[in-house]
């Protein structure tokens, strides 16, 4: 390793979606990216496995600022992209559901739908009008009634996020969050309206990659460091030591998850409440058609060991079923993937999602992290952090980076706005 540090104006960790968009948007020539792998794309890899198009996990993407769209459609293949209108579904005791489960109550069995209704209506006389919950599953049981809660929203997102939901603050989904009122379940009894901000999602015919390939676009492939992971920052002296070398910048942009990051500094914070779960993926390729349209199926209910799978086959039209299939874990959990395996196929048979098909093609990846938890204690850890890493030149973005949950799109316009930040500071 060189005892004298090479220098970098700004050195950014990861090329990935985030990592990727500074670059594009910082007004500098000046720059290096490590990435540990040996290849662009952090989660939004794409496999490609005896005619089957996978990526590292289910991403359809949904832009609501149709200029930045277009800034990726310009640097991508004419018609990669589809624009799908989503149907997403819930197996509930072996029959499908609309999705939201919320605003479809009127599709359960009459007992379940009685009860789902009375609890709606008369929430508030279990809390009183107006209480203030304290935890996201109190809100849950507060906003819907420990009907709908208890069938849908707890158990599905305790199988997501693997832990209690007490653990998790009020708002820990944020917008992502599918609201309904007592008025719009009733109206959706007579007229379905189940729009929510993904109605739409678009995909490229080629995986996710292509989106991170159209963000690489403009990117010289000497700014790229491959295979070159970050270990240390010395914040005093503004160092970065990788696996290779030492390296001095000016700033600092990491997309690497924040616990991971604090742990690379010697910010005396305690990354504890940096909770989060892991999610074990598998792609299945099978040697026939399954299901038709459906895009995303969920599973509440504990007989089944996935909370979600989703349909590749359905976006892309293919006459072979292509899924899918996410069982989450907490994060200290051993993951047996070959018990895994085989509990999905039975459960896939049991749902009836699978009967007689055969598995031709097939991946599999752990991810870790998955989901943060968002909780109030891991906030204050993050907001302390932020300042502290701020005034050193350094700056964590994205999901990993910034412990948040956000959309694809969010990283990339976080990454551009900083950017644009640095853009007007003096160098």
């Amino acid at each position: 390793m060189s005892t004298t540090p090479e220098r970098v104006t700004y050195l950014v960790v990861g090329a990935g979606v985030s990592g990727l968009a500074f670059a594009n948007f910082i007004d500098s020539e000046d720059y290096l990216i490590l990435e540990a792998d040996t290849q662009i794309g952090g989660y939004c890899k794409t496999i490609r496995k005896e005619g089957f198009v996978w990526d590292y996990s289910g991403h359809f993407f949904h832009f609501k600022h149709k200029a930045l769209e277009q800034y990726l459609l310009d640097r991508m293949p004419a018609d990669e992209v589809k624009v799908v209108e989503k149907n997403s579904q819930i197996l509930f005791k072996h029959q499908l559901v609309d999705f939201p489960f919320q605003k479809n109550i009127h599709q359960l069995p009459q007992d379940d739908f009685i009860d789902c209704l009375y609890a709606l209506y008369f929430k508030d006389e279990e809390f009183g009008e107006g209480a203030k919950a304290e935890n996201f599953e109190q809100m849950l049981v507060q906003k819907f009634g420990r009907g709908i809660a208890e069938r849908f929203l707890i158990p599905y997102n305790e199988k997501l996020y693997a832990c209690s939901l007490t653990e998790l603050d009020v708002d820990a989904m944020g917008r992502f969050f599918p609201y309904a009122d007592l008025d719009q379940i009733v109206r959706n009894m007579r007229n379905p309206d189940n729009s929510s901000y993904n109605a739409t999602f678009t995909y490229p015919r080629g995986g996710a990659i292509r989106y991170v390939e159209a963000l690489k676009h403009d990117v010289p492939d000497d700014k790229i460091a491959f295979s070159e992971r970050l270990l240390s920052i010395d914040l005093e002296r503004k160092v970065a030591v990788t696996s290779k070398r030492e390296i001095s910048f000016e700033y600092l942009v990491s997309s690497a998850p924040y616990n991971q990051l604090l742990a690379m500094t010697s910010l005396p914070l305690d990354p504890a409440p940096l909770t989060y779960n892991k999610v074990l993926v598998f792609n299945l390729g099978f040697d026939k058609k399954g299901w038709p349209d459906l895009h995303w199926l969920y599973f509440p209910e504990r007989e089944y060991c996935f909370y979600r799978i989703g349909f590749y086959d359905n976006i892309f039209g293919t006459d072979r079923m292509s899924l899918y299939v996410e069982l989450g874990y907490a994060a200290d959990a051993e993951v047996d993937v070959a018990a895994a395996r085989a509990q999905v196929l039975a459960d896939l048979e049991k749902a009836g999602v699978i009967d007689g098909h055969e598995v031709v093609a097939e991946h599999n990846i752990v991810l870790d992290p998955a989901y943060v938890h968002i909780n109030t204690a891991g906030q204050e850890v993050v907001a302390r952090g932020k300042d502290a890493l701020a005034a050193r030149g350094v700056f964590p973005i994205g999901r990993y980076g910034g412990w948040t949950y956000c959309s694809i799109e969010d990283n990339m316009i976080e990454a551009r706005e900083l950017a644009e930040r640095l853009n007007l500071l003096p160098r």
